[in-house]
């Protein structure tokens, strides 16, 4: 979520729009995004002032207050930052607090939160148009399409694959309806759990039987079990296809699941790792 000032404090904005999806809206990083990174973000003269704390990309965004789970906000804790726009995904909530911002007379802007290219295309707009920089928005869009079509140009094998996270001490599988399973699919590859929906628990029976030749791992995964070679240790992947070819790809977290601008960035290191494992 972003909360975003536009107010008399001036300044402009230097670190990027923030989503309450957890991918920022307009993330920084690509080489193109970074030669101006507050064209589209700053409004007015105006500042974000805080997230929610799914917001981790870029950096600079976990340097803001956070106003805690996107999805259980807290309206005094939101208030108290005095925003005059607030964007958010449109899984945000409770409902109850939403219409409770509104009525203050915050401006609240739901955007789309599908894991989906219309859906991230749409919250580009949205986001645009909230902050009275259309053609800005217009501009960001024409450059993640003319990447994407050029990762989109690069042909790997069509293997089997999974995107793995460890969630409370349990290691989750990505499956059907979400930003890992589009990235996969994307770079060309075949997603082995799509016949799941959402992230479900892993055990080494049902990995062994999937046998994926390439496996996607976040980077907090892997900092949580102590390194790349302790996550490909684990009793539930180590007999795998993908770990014995040495095809295990750290990927940014927000590159694995957070489908933003960054899009083709994701697709590109996917493929990368898959390439360079075959040579």
């Amino acid at each position: 979520m972003a909360v975003i000032h536009d107010g008399q404090s001036g300044g402009t904005l230097e670190s990027g729009c923030f989503s309450a999806a957890g991918p920022g809206c307009f993330p920084t990083g690509d080489a193109w995004w970074q030669r101006d990174r507050d064209r589209l973000c700053s409004r007015r003269g105006g500042r974000i002032i805080g997230t929610d704390q799914s917001s981790i990309y870029p950096p600079e965004a976990t340097e803001l207050p956070s106003v805690g789970y996107y999805r259980k906000l807290p309206s005094e804790g939101v208030v108290s930052l005095r925003p005059s726009l607030i964007v958010a995904s449109e899984n945000a909530g409770p409902p109850e607090v939403i219409e409770q911002l509104k009525q203050l007379g915050i401006s609240v802007v739901m955007v789309s939160d599908k894991p989906d290219l219309e859906s991230l295309r749409s919250r580009v707009e949205t986001v645009a148009r909230a902050l009275g920089k259309p053609e800005q928005g217009k501009l960001l869009l024409e450059e993640m399409e003319s990447a994407l079509a050029s990762v989109e140009e690069t042909t790997i094998p069509a293997l089997g694959a999974m995107t793995i996270v460890m969630r409370g001490g349990k290691l989750l599988g990505a499956g059907a309806d979400t930003a890992a399973n589009v990235v996969l699919e994307t770079a060309g590859l075949k997603n082995v759990l799509a016949e799941q929906n959402a992230y479900r628990p892993l055990s080494a029976e049902v990995v062994s039987a999937l046998a994926p030749d390439v496996i996607i791992v976040t980077s907090s995964t892997v900092e949580s079990m102590g390194g790349v070679e302790k996550v490909k240790q684990s009793p539930v992947i180590a007999m795998t296809p993908a770990v014995q070819n040495s095809r295990v790809i750290v990927l940014d977290d927000m590159l694995a699941q957070g489908f933003g601008l960054r899009f083709p960035q994701a697709i590109a290191k996917v493929q990368d790792g898959v390439l360079g494992a075959a040579n």
